[in-house]
């Protein structure tokens, strides 16, 4: 296996880690602070989110592909006289980003809840955990420059081992302080919720020390890589970073998709629930389970499909740049399938066995409305895994501004359609707005992959046909095997029920899907090579 290959493995299974422990530790923390801490740490953590992606600007793969080109040319140097500058300026980016955040807190709180009161979390909570997640973009953009320049080497140890420290750190931090303020200290939710989103700045610092350790530990490679550079280019800094910017824009559209639909939701969730006559504690519930538990339930199965799926984009480039356009049709059907073969039934699953799910991973109080918010929220799997694996396409196919426009498009469309439909359909409402949304996206970038892909959509369809199809009997079978074990006890769920009727659902409609995807002969097609122990054998004509 190829340095590069073994890198590249090692750094997805990196991200893919962190991403899932980031998602799952979101149970344990719910039992702790409740749906009111949830909204709370939603209310600083989005924000900071896009904050935090303006500020890195997507670096680290801008970073990486910029010092990968010159060292390839042989010219270590440019690479290294990046790295010097561009220290320099992503502290200085991100000591802005803390300012402006830090400084622009009251302004967001007293927006976010606007001039209803109640019993829920106040302007001065909300201030308080925001200035408390700012402190982290001090250190995340210098981090995130020095993982880029490892990876220009492709050396992407230290970044797969910074990421998984960093997250590891902070999970752990949440959970332990969260415990100890409430449970031992007796303090209040605001102060145990600070210190979760603190814990952001806590991670960052771990992450950046393990990247100064392999520092110290490659200094002398680096250098004597330095002192053989054979090219000087010449590139001048203004230039160097135009070049940069370039790279990294399409990153920063992709990244900020969520965070901006995200954030539309807490600026007008709570605000135009409550002048339809919620509470503000009931308000602030629904932007809780909208943004953050059904949330991040969804993701887990997204981040599993994308990940596969997204393997296949340098080799989409690569057909791309050589005009192999039979060869980039084949990759590009081969990458939507993979995509919807593992989403659609985890999205479909999930909304069916949205109730119990619900209750026994989060609170069995707000099953009722829990369960009804993930049932619509699950099938947004489907349409957040088709715009991240679209928008890397057109990466491939070297049409980026195309996806910051069909990006800003899709937002328009959440934006002025977000408070009527709140107005008509509560937390659900949002949920359609944000589906609209990326449904919009998506077919921009589905125009632009057929344009300049010259791809053929025929192959996509008629496989995405039989998967909703398998996806609706898989539906059908839980459904049969779930309703009369929930008849059994009237509907009243326990932990103990949940976990039972999951099992029941999930195995049922897991054998389901999997037994028409094999006999169909589905499951090879799509997923090829790697699963071609499985290629069903034909009979010999007698």
């Amino acid at each position: 296996m190829s340095r590069l290959l073994r890198g590249t493995l090692i750094l997805t299974a990196a991200t893919f880690f962190s991403k899932f422990i980031g998602l799952i530790y979101i149970v344990p923390f719910n039992a702790l602070v409740g749906t009111k801490g949830l909204a709370l740490y939603g209310y600083a953590y989005n924000p900071y989110t896009i904050l935090l992606s303006i500020a890195t600007m997507g670096v680290p793969l801008a970073v990486s592909k910029f010092v990968s080109k010159y060292n390839a040319l042989g010219d270590y140097a440019t690479g290294r006289k990046l790295l010097k500058s561009g220290l320099f300026i992503m502290t200085l980016t991100g000591f802005a980003a803390f300012l402006v955040l830090y400084f622009i807190a009251p302004v967001l709180s007293s927006n976010i809840l606007g001039k209803h009161g109640g019993n829920g979390n106040t302007v001065d909570d909300i201030t308080f955990v925001i200035r408390m997640v700012s402190t982290a973009l001090i250190f995340v953009p210098s981090m995130s420059l020095i993982r880029g320049y490892f990876q220009g080497f492709q050396s992407m140890g230290p970044t797969a081992v910074s990421q998984v420290v960093e997250q590891i750190i902070r999970i752990l931090f949440i959970l332990i302080a969260s415990y100890v303020v409430i449970h031992v200290l007796n303090g209040t939710l605001t102060t145990a919720v600070g210190l979760a989103t603190f814990a952001a700045t806590v991670g960052a610092v771990g992450g950046l020390l393990v990247l100064l350790w392999y520092w110290n530990r490659r200094r002398p490679y680096l250098k004597k890589m330095y002192e053989q550079s054979t090219v000087d280019s010449g590139v001048s800094l203004p230039a160097i970073y135009r070049e940069i910017v370039s790279y990294a824009v399409p990153f920063v559209a992709v990244g900020l998709a969520i965070p901006l639909y995200k954030i539309i939701d807490q600026f007008t969730i709570v605000n135009t629930l409550q002048r339809t006559g919620y509470s503000q504690p009931k308000a602030e519930d629904v932007f809780a389970m909208v943004t953050q538990t059904s949330h991040q339930l969804v993701m887990i199965p997204v981040s599993l499909a994308t990940a596969f799926a997204l393997t296949l984009i340098p080799i989409i480039t690569k057909s791309y740049t050589e005009g192999d356009y039979d060869a980039l049709n084949k990759q590009i059907t081969q990458s939507f399938q993979i995509t919807l073969f593992l989403t659609v039934p985890a999205a479909v699953g999930l909304s069916v066995l949205a109730y119990p799910a619900y209750g026994t991973l989060f609170t069995l109080n707000d099953i009722k409305l829990g369960g009804e918010l993930l049932r619509w929220y699950s099938l947004s799997g489907i349409w957040f895994a088709m715009f991240t694996v679209t928008a890397a396409i057109m990466q491939g196919l070297n049409r980026q501004k195309y996806a910051l426009f069909s990006l800003l498009v899709g937002i328009l469309f959440k934006l002025t359609l977000n408070i009527p439909l709140i107005y008509l359909w509560k937390g659900v409402g949002s949920i359609i707005a944000t589906n609209i949304g990326y449904t919009v996206s998506i077919l921009i970038n589905l125009y632009v992959i057929k344009k300049y892909g010259e791809f053929s959509f025929k192959w996509v369809l008629r496989r995405a046909i039989l998967i909703f199809a398998f996806g609706l009997a898989m539906a059908a079978a839980v459904y049969v095997i779930k309703a009369p074990i929930e008849s059994s006890f009237h509907g009243v769920y326990t932990k103990t029920r949940g976990i039972a009727v999951l099992a029941a659902g999930i195995l049922s409609g897991g054998l389901v899907y999997f037994a028409l995807s094999y006999k169909s002969g589905l499951i090879q097609i799509v997923l090829g090579q790697r699963f071609s122990f499985l290629k069903r054998k034909k009979k010999k004509a007698t």
